[in-house]
């Protein structure tokens, strides 16, 4: 099938520089986030966002979320690697300082809680509070943060600028890298049932040198 590159769409943040970004960092500060992963892992998924939004055609207000859910998406390492992701969740509903509204802390929140493990289902806290609406852009902007996780798989900052083209049937994701990409590649993989449920197209990851 033949592909085509995807136009990246101009998508500003509708927050920005904003203090509800400011409370985002200050919470992750505060749960001794690994700053060098998180921020990779919230430059891909950006880049995965505006490199696909002619696909899932949502728009500034989710591209904040997105950038939220990946600031926040390990802070529940701090009470141990074991569920991490659910004390994620369960750390960012309770503060008190987030300058959210229950939905969008609930999105947020979900999206730190759906980075690893089980893919978002009805029964799931939260999740089943949604209209099918937003259920669907957590599951998107989920299925996006999930890759972008594991090409940090590592934590060693392997990958730069990524590039998609478009098929009917796949997405094929370009990764530049000056090193091997094996083990971002097999975790990314691993984590991209959902991405490829909610794109209707199979992953194809390749490694662009340079």
């Amino acid at each position: 099938m033949r592909e085509k590159d995807i136009r990246v769409a101009v998508v500003s943040d509708v927050h920005g520089d904003s203090p509800a970004l400011e409370a985002v960092l200050a919470l992750a500060k505060k749960c001794n986030h690994e700053r060098e992963h998180t921020h990779q892992v919230e430059k891909l998924a950006l880049q995965l966002f505006d490199q696909l939004v002619e696909l899932h055609h949502l728009g500034g207000q989710e591209r904040f979320m997105l950038r939220c859910g990946a600031l926040l998406h390990d802070i529940g390492w701090i009470e141990g690697q074991k569920g991490h992701h659910k004390t994620a969740l369960r750390i960012i509903m309770e503060n008190v300082a987030l300058p959210f509204d229950s939905r969008d802390k609930s999105i947020i929140a979900l999206l730190a809680r759906y980075h690893r493990k089980a893919l978002p289902a009805g029964r799931h806290p939260y999740f089943c509070d949604l209209n099918e609406k937003d259920q669907n852009i957590v599951r998107v902007l989920s299925g996006i943060l999930r890759v972008a996780d594991g090409l940090d798989r590592t934590h060693r900052i392997l990958v730069g600028d990524i590039s998609c083209r478009a098929g009917r049937k796949q997405i094929s994701l370009m990764c530049r890298s000056v090193e091997s990409l094996d083990l971002e590649f097999a975790a990314a993989g691993d984590k991209a049932e959902l991405f490829e449920q909610v794109f209707g197209r199979k992953l194809v990851l390749k490694r662009k040198p340079g």
